[in-house]
C-alpha cells in the first residue's frame, strides 16, 4: 500500500482558483499516473490532492516491496521537476509518501448505482498514517517494508512514532532520496 499526498495544498487552494487548482491537480495526477502505470500498480482512488496506490493485485508481482519503494522514488524526482515548473508559478507544494505491507482484503465496496475496487485492512492505515507524518519529500515506511527492501535500497531508522489510530508507537524508517543513493543494481538501473 502506498499513499501520497502534497503538502502545502489547503494554503494554496485559498490563494487560487478552482479553475488553477484543477490545472495544478491536472499535471499532478498526469506525472504521478504514469509512473503507476509504469509499475503495474492499481491506482485505488483519488482523495483530492492525495492517492491511495496498491501492488501485486490484481496480478501477483516478483518484490512488491523494492518495486513500490523505487516507483515511491521515482515519483518524488518526478514531482521535483514538476515543482520546478510551479516554483516559476510561484507556488510552494510538496509531497508525502507512505507506504507500508501487509494483508489487506481487496474487493467491491459500496452500494447499488455506486461500487469502488478497495483494500481494506491495518496496512492500508498504517500507510495513511505513514504519509500523514511524512514530509515534503519523503518516504516514510514500515518495518516490513524496511526489512523487505533494505538489501535493494537505503532506509533509515526516524524511530517510533506515534501514530493516530495505532495503540503503541510505531517503528518507522525512511527510504533515502535518489540524489543520495548509488545505483543498487538491475532493478534500479531498469527503471
Amino acid at each position: 500500500m502506498l499513499f501520497l499526498d502534497l503538502r502545502g495544498y489547503t494554503a494554496f487552494t485559498q490563494k487560487h482558483g478552482a479553475d488553477e487548482v484543477m490545472r495544478i491537480l491536472g499535471e499532478f495526477h498526469v506525472a504521478m499516473g504514469e509512473l503507476i502505470a509504469s509499475y503495474e500498480a492499481t491506482l485505488e482512488r483519488f482523495a483530492g490532492d492525495g492517492m491511495m496506490i496498491f501492488l501485486n493485485d490484481p496480478v501477483e508481482i516478483p518484490d512488491p516491496a523494492v518495486k513500490a519503494a523505487i516507483m515511491a522514488l521515482e515519483m518524488q524526482a518526478r514531482f521535483k521537476e514538476l515543482n520546478k515548473v510551479w516554483q516559476q508559478r510561484n507556488y510552494s507544494l510538496s509531497m508525502g509518501i507512505g507506504i507500508a505491507q501487509g494483508m489487506a482484503t481487496i474487493g467491491a465496496i459500496g452500494f447499488e448505482g455506486r461500487r469502488d475496487y478497495a483494500a481494506i485492512g491495518n496496512v492500508t492505515n498504517l500507510a495513511a498514517r505513514l504519509c500523514a507524518e511524512a514530509g515534503g519529500g519523503q518516504i516514510l515506511i514500515s518495518s516490513v517494508v524496511a526489512g523487505n527492501i533494505e538489501k535493494s535500497l537505503p532506509v533509515a531508522s526516524t524511530g517510533e512514532l506515534v501514530l493516530k489510530g495505532f495503540s503503541e508507537p510505531v517503528n518507522c524508517y525512511e527510504v533515502a532520496p535518489l540524489s543520495r543513493q548509488e545505483p543498487v543494481g538491475p532493478m534500479v538501473l531498469a527503471v
